[in-house]
């Protein structure tokens, strides 16, 4: 669609006609006799000579080109564009934060794959999560690994193809060999504290229990609770796992009691892939839709017309009086 950015421009249209009524028109002073016996002329007739002046006359081509370039040049002024059609851009309502354990216990290697081969359980949840990252397309993902200490991986970023890179360099143990479940929300709780969002959800996954945070988890759950957080806790591995690496169901299942989110139980592969497919459905991807229409700027064109005529006609003119002083007889 077309358009011009400042109509009210066109206004300046009347501004030659103003000064034309307002001011009186130049006056180019002039001798009034041209002779070379003027001299002689003056001595017989005893008359000095006076001034005048005469209104210079603009040729018809200029009489033409000068409104049609004052024309252009509001034109552009007015800034013409063209405007295209609406595009829409999709974003997300939701952060959604990830915390993997990468405690020892995650070297077991109790899942499958799709082909059958026995893998450890990091690398089943790489598996499920990076299906999990295909279908959360529009949501800010932040990734957080635990151990003996908790760090953010990769902050909230719609760049999903960095979030798997990141994800596929973690290994077990790499962030100490313990379990600090309590850490790992604090942690999130001050990222989400950093987040204008209005939907935080956090996805616990852990294979064992909570070995000292410095906060509790049901401590760090009642937080998270205040400030808006719900926690889904995923708890992976054999629960008949006994010592350090015991699977806590009660905390995990407390955790998510407090903060409104859901416990889930993975024990395989297949497992795992179900809970993401439930938490699709509880945690429904919530769009905002931002419009805006692109504008070409078209103000070169009538300045180009504009500068195309005002040098043809220098041109022409000069051409013209080239031609005249050629054509011009020899005096003798």
């Amino acid at each position: 669609m077309f358009e011009f950015a400042y109509p009210w421009m066109y206004v300046l249209l009347v501004l030659p006609f103003m000064v034309r009524l307002l001011f009186k028109p130049y006056k180019e002073q002039r001798e009034a006799v041209q002779a070379p016996f003027f001299e002689k002329l003056k001595k017989i007739t005893g008359q000095a000579p006076g001034k005048g002046a005469v209104v210079l006359r603009p040729r018809l081509f200029q009489r033409l080109m000068l409104p049609l370039a004052w024309v252009l040049i509001v034109t552009a002024l007015a800034r013409p564009q063209w405007v295209e059609d609406p595009i829409t851009k999709i974003e997300s309502g939701r952060d959604l934060m990830l915390a993997v354990d990468l405690s020892g216990s995650m070297e077991e290697r109790d899942f499958t794959n799709p082909e059958g081969n026995r893998i450890d359980r990091l690398e089943a949840v790489k598996f499920v999560l990076n299906d999990f990252i295909t279908r959360r397309e529009g949501d800010r993902l932040g990734l957080i690994l635990f151990g003996t200490t908790a760090y953010l991986q990769v902050p909230f970023t719609q760049d999903y193809n960095t979030f798997r890179l990141l994800l596929d360099e973690a290994q077990v143990r790499m962030a100490g060999p313990q379990t600090m479940i309590g850490d790992a929300i604090g942690l999130a709780i001050k990222l989400f504290a950093e987040s204008d969002s209005e939907n935080k959800v956090m996805i616990l996954l852990t294979d064992g229990n909570d070995t000292g945070s410095q906060v509790p988890p049901s401590r760090a759950a009642g937080i998270a609770s205040q400030n808006g957080v719900t926690i889904h806790t995923i708890a992976m591995g054999d629960p008949t796992t006994a010592g350090e690496q015991e699977l806590d169901i009660e905390a995990l299942q407390e955790i998510s009691e407090i903060t409104k989110g859901q416990y889930f139980m993975g024990m395989n592969r297949e497992e795992l892939e179900d809970i993401y497919h439930r938490l699709d459905e509880l945690e429904p991807v919530e769009f905002e839709t931002l419009s805006y229409r692109p504008r070409q700027p078209l103000y070169f064109y009538p300045l180009g017309i504009f500068f195309i005529i005002y040098l043809s006609y220098h041109l022409f003119m000069a051409l013209r009086s080239l031609i005249g002083r050629k054509e011009k007889p020899a005096h003798a």
